[in-house]
């Protein structure tokens, strides 16, 4: 049971720290393109790790080896797809889009568990999007390349979370060696992408960038991939969607008190309807 909770409430610091990085990933990418900051992001990520990770990755089995590089490959899609999408669409555009992943994993996960998502799941999700859509109701959502990519995002989002719980329920290493493999699957997917489309690479000098690339390196990914992948080994992937799919909220409350943005009725709403659909998840006793 404490085990239960203690993932619940690390996934919800995950979705308030990843709701606080959409601003410093704008600011990052003003000072380079999209596929020279996931290199930099990834790969000082996984050097940053190897002091604390290599005696366990050495011991490591060539099935653990396996199952989490293929959840490497997956994330990689969902990085490369939403960096990319959020560089091409608007905020608010990707908020919204992005927690459709809340609707897509129950459907997904009806492959892993043979049975159909519960009815308080279907209308928790529901009613969180509903939220989500309140907070920007008085923006236009428009579709563009930047949103497509933002919805490939959001798919690979809910097979990400149904595989990692597949296979987490059958790696013997332990969530830091696994977010350490997925951050080196990242790094090099990449860097091999970047090396096919750029003939030039230089690396940032500004000081701005390097002080919001270590905040997202930091706290944005070691901390908040650790606690998503404990989150997902002991929780349903349904109840892991709604928490992180709480995201898009956080990102509007960081920009109300960081950048004095107006709180309106929207956002009041939108928040109510989000934290009863997250107070519905938890109370969902479903693993």
């Amino acid at each position: 049971m404490f085990k239960k909770y203690l993932s619940d409430l690390l996934l919800l610091i995950t979705a308030i720290i990843w709701g606080a990085s959409y601003s410093l990933t704008k600011g990052a990418l003003d000072f380079t393109p999209v596929l020279l900051f996931l290199v930099i992001r990834f790969g000082l990520t996984f050097f940053l790790l190897l002091p604390f990770t290599m005696k366990h990755i050495i011991k490591t089995s060539k099935q653990d080896i396996i199952y989490s590089s293929l959840l490497g490959l997956i994330l990689s899609g969902i990085f490369v797809s939403e960096v990319y999408g959020i560089n091409y669409t608007t905020a608010t555009n990707a908020g919204i889009l992005i927690s459709l992943s809340i609707i897509f994993t129950p459907f997904i996960d009806t492959f892993r568990t043979k049975q159909l998502p519960s009815k308080k799941l279907i209308f928790a999700g529901i009613l969180s999007i509903f939220g989500i859509y309140i907070l920007s109701s008085n923006k236009d959502i428009t579709l563009n390349a930047g949103d497509i990519l933002i919805l490939v995002a959001a798919t690979l989002r809910a097979v990400m979370l149904t595989f990692t719980k597949i296979f987490t329920n059958k790696f013997t290493m332990n969530s830091l060696v696994l977010t350490q493999m997925q951050m080196g699957i990242i790094f090099i997917v990449s860097l091999i992408l970047l090396l096919l489309t750029s003939s030039s690479i230089a690396l940032p000098t500004q000081f701005e960038f390097w002080w919001q690339l270590l905040v997202i390196v930091i706290l944005g990914t070691i901390f908040a991939f650790f606690a998503q992948n404990y989150g997902v080994k002991h929780s349903s992937p349904s109840k892991v969607s709604l928490l992180m799919g709480t995201e898009p909220l956080f990102a509007v409350l960081f920009a109300v008190m960081l950048l004095n943005e107006v709180l309106t009725l929207n956002i009041i709403i939108g928040a109510t309807l989000i934290f009863i659909a997250i107070f519905m998840s938890i109370k969902e006793d479903k693993t």
